[in-house]
């Protein structure tokens, strides 16, 4: 049974086509990967889908009485209730039931008998719906799905406005996953996710009963469970059936297929306009030149089949710093509360040390401490003499109105030309570098953030959380440069793949956790 049907579907932002006239059918229980290169309309196709935004053109028409659920990148929740209100969200229809049973049991004494008799068939009929929906076991339900995806550890009474960025999309997928749409939407939902809550939502995908659209980068995840992949790339949708690895062998494959045609139908217009230029004045051949010019007005060209320039990042040390990049010693971190007791810390210059344990833990929170960002609780922190640190923060605003802007600003003594090269560099296109900022994706957001922290020169590189939202392509790219660099490198990164093969030291925070404290401090 056919979904939702989409048909003629065209949509641009501004002037700028982001998909033209694609069309496709979910199937009931159809587990899809939709993958394309960063940009490509990945995130705005699954808004109209959820009926966020609207089409330029085309029809979308979804089955009567399917209930689709939405996850997106950036999104909110309420201030002011504990996680496990905010769950309880998810069963609102049981909960309003439950309230009525309590209603009815008040009432019970009260009235007629047939008033009564009346009321006991309702609160009858109402507690047997509890029972066959499973209403006595949600508790049980939300706690499983919370644990699975690294929230119960936190507590579920723990108050919403206490939760890492991290964490609150954690607490919106639980939340989702707990109603079981017909139809889940999820715009990246391995982010912020540790190895072992990827491996839980893999099973729990793997098993889900009903349909799914899903946008991932993490490819191993989505091998794992995608049975169909769309394809957007060049304003196109292409569908192709099996896994990940299936599908990269179908492209392979389509593009050579694809440059083969394209190869033939250029040599026939080429033939046909050979003899065009040279019949078309003579008396005797001008029918048979008006003729050939007729077919091959008639040819529907085939576009030259491209891959996608891959993206460069070259970051580029400054003047080489002393031999102890940092040094921390008895060094305890936190906000109000201590979260870890680190206690003594090195790096030394050409170091490569990765940052590693369950998120909401106290990464980041580690990161601004020895960037001084933050004070220790205790302990102290130096930075060694010519450290020139430069900081991708995992989280930040980014309010100029383009690309452009943002990098122009911070380095005004570029020309307009250079500032547009280096970009390109990073994987933008024209209508990306000039579009707002609000409107770019995850992906294209943190290319201009990368951008700029491969301008900065810095010897010390400090990120947090990088690859968060990268397509395949300058995941890779990205790699290929840490690699390359010749400075001091410290990563926040939940990805083991990105780390193999350069990374020197890696500190696991979950190993300085010593005694019972709060894990809610922001990440």
């Amino acid at each position: 049974m056919s979904i939702v049907t989409v048909e003629q579907c065209t949509h641009s932002f501004g002037d700028k086509v982001i998909f033209r006239q694609i069309g496709f059918r979910l199937l009931a229980g159809e587990h899809i990967g939709l993958v394309g290169p960063n940009g490509a309309g990945k995130s705005t196709l699954l808004k109209i889908l959820s009926k966020e935004i609207l089409p330029d053109e085309g029809k979308i028409e979804w089955h009567p009485k399917v209930r689709v659920g939405y996850l997106e990148q950036h999104a909110d929740i309420p201030e002011g209730i504990s996680m496990r209100s905010f769950l309880q969200g998810a069963f609102h229809s049981f909960y309003e039931k439950e309230k009525r049973l309590i209603e009815l049991s008040q009432m019970l004494g009260q009235g007629t008998e047939q008033e009564i008799e009346k009321r006991l068939e309702e609160f009858g009929d109402i507690q047997l719906w509890l029972e066959q929906n499973g209403f006595y076991t949600l508790d049980a339900k939300m706690e499983s799905v919370a644990n699975g995806l690294g929230l119960g550890e936190l507590g579920l009474d723990t108050d919403v406005s206490k939760l890492s960025g991290g964490q609150r999309t954690k607490l919106l997928l639980a939340k989702l996953l707990l109603q079981e749409p017909d139809v889940l939407l999820l715009d990246e939902p391995t982010n912020y996710l540790d190895v072992g809550h990827i491996e839980w939502l893999t099973n729990f995908l793997n098993t889900y009963p009903h349909a799914f659209i899903l946008i991932s980068h993490d490819t191993n995840f989505m091998n794992k469970i995608v049975n169909v992949v769309y394809h957007l790339e060049h304003y196109r949708l292409i569908r192709y059936v099996g896994n990940y690895n299936s599908f990269l062998e179908q492209l392979e494959e389509r593009r050579k297929q694809l440059l083969d045609q394209y190869n033939k139908q250029q040599e026939e217009i080429k033939k046909l306009e050979t003899y065009i230029a040279k019949n078309k004045a003579r008396a005797s051949t001008a029918k048979q030149a008006k003729s050939r010019e007729k077919k091959l007005g008639k040819i529907e060209r085939i576009d030259k089949p491209t891959i996608p320039a891959k993206p460069y990042f070259d970051f580029r040390a400054g003047a080489a710093p002393v031999r102890l990049v940092l040094e921390a010693s008895e060094l305890v971190a936190g906000y109000n509360d201590p979260l870890f007791t680190a206690g003594d810390l090195t790096i030394e210059r050409g170091d490569k040390v990765a940052v590693v344990g369950h998120n909401g833990i106290g990464k980041s929170t580690l990161l601004k401490t020895l960037l001084g960002e933050l004070q220790p609780i205790s302990g102290e922190v130096h930075i060694g003499d010519r450290v020139i640190p430069a900081y991708f923060e995992q989280e930040t605003n980014m309010n100029e109105s383009t690309a452009l802007d943002y990098i122009w600003r911070r380095f005004p003594k570029f020309i307009e030309k250079e500032v547009r090269k280096v970009l390109a560099q990073c994987g933008l296109r024209a209508e990306h570098i000039l579009k707002p900022l609000s409107t770019l994706s995850g992906g294209e957001a943190t290319k201009v953030r990368i951008c700029e922290l491969t301008l900065k020169k810095g010897n010390f590189l400090i990120l947090d959380e990088p690859t968060n939202h990268l397509d395949v392509q300058a995941k890779a790219a990205l790699k290929e440069a840490l690699m390359r660099y010749d400075g001091t490198i410290l990563i926040v990164t939940h990805e083991k793949a990105f780390m193999d093969g350069w990374v020197t030291k890696v500190w696991n925070v979950e190993n300085w956790v010593r005694h019972p404290i709060p894990r809610y401090g922001k990440q």
